[in-house]
């Protein structure tokens, strides 16, 4: 299925053009991390279309993932199609559905474009249908404690976006845009290069997001000099003995460096978000939003043209490089 030849139908919600971002039906459930958490102001998009037989889907905001004891979930937005297209909100509290809320007048049918957008706030849920309001939601689960998007239904996803808050700002303010997370996208197969001309200057930072797969093995994730011999750094998730290294390659292949954390984060089937931020004399990572380390950065080295590598055990649905100034040429 392809995108609509209309161009206001292929926009993102900063008004940039979705570039090869194909219709795709994810395994049900989808879940995912919500990048860098929740926080007051802060907006999830949610963009897809609607199967011409749909009966039901359902966008939940929920307490991690788990099964058995099923997660809570702060808001159930559940969009139906019988008899009369309406919705129902509610919360799920330790196992318990809350008294539900039905709103009708849902202006979507079947085989209908759809664009979702949350808004949050300390308390409730302001949520938009093709850029207008549609409702305003209590929750009944602190905003801070839910950290899983999920996604089911009679559906076809097709882009999912995050407003994040930055995790090494010193205010929780939003960041003016944010890119999309472009789902199969065929410019980011594994294992990807990608050249930095300028280097990794003071104030850059480099964003990569990502899929693992069902039955992991390592994912690798290297900044090293145009010499393929000199590695600056390599961030290595081994699930074999679920350890992450973030050090430097050895001549072996091997990894060496600090193990940064006592617990181990990743998951197969799981999406992730990692944040490489460069200042002066260091790198800082965050991943999924909250600092996770860092390490020095030779200074001597910070203009230099460098390799950005991935591979690895992951889909990737986006990298992206931030330069401190091409942001400031563009305000």
């Amino acid at each position: 299925m392809r995108p609509s030849a209309d161009p206001d139908r292929d926009r993102d919600p900063t008004g940039d053009y979705l570039l090869q971002a194909p219709v795709f039906h994810p395994a049900l459930p989808f879940l995912t991390t919500i990048f860098g958490g929740l926080a007051p102001g802060k907006m999830v998009f949610v963009q897809g279309v609607i199967s011409v037989e749909a009966e039901r889907f359902q966008v939940d905001f929920q307490v991690g993932c788990s099964v058995s004891p099923r997660a809570d979930i702060g808001l159930h937005f559940n969009p139906r199609f019988r008899p009369r297209p309406h919705v129902i909100c509610n919360s799920l509290v330790h196992g318990h559905w809350m008294e539900e809320t039905k709103l009708p007048h849902l202006p979507l049918k079947r085989g209908d474009r759809f664009e979702l957008l949350f808004l949050l706030g300390e308390d409730h849920v302001k949520v938009s249908v093709n850029g207008k309001h549609y409702a305003q939601h209590p929750f009944k689960v602190p905003l801070a404690q839910m950290d899983t998007l999920g996604v089911s239904g009679d559906i076809f996803v097709k882009t999912i976006a995050f407003l994040p808050n930055s995790p090494f700002a010193t205010s929780r303010a939003g960041d003016a845009v944010a890119k999309p997370l472009l789902l199969r996208s065929p410019d980011l197969e594994v294992p990807l290069s990608r050249t930095l001309p300028e280097g990794f200057r003071p104030g850059d930072s480099m964003t990569v997001r990502g899929l693992v797969c069902p039955d992991p093995q390592e994912l690798r994730i290297s900044l090293k000099t145009l010499d393929p011999s000199c590695s600056l750094w390599c961030f290595h998730v081994s699930f074999t003995d679920r350890r992450i290294l973030w050090g430097s390659d050895t001549e072996e292949g091997h990894s060496s460096g600090a193990v940064l954390a006592p617990c181990f984060p990743f998951h197969p089937q799981r999406y992730f978000e990692l944040l490489f931020l460069r200042q002066e004399d260091q790198v800082k990572v965050a991943l999924n939003g909250t600092p996770f380390g860092q390490r020095p950065f030779p200074q001597h080295l910070a203009h230099s043209a460098l390799e950005l590598t991935v591979e690895g055990s992951l889909v990737l649905y986006g990298v992206q490089n931030s330069s401190q100034t091409s942001q400031e040429a563009d305000a």
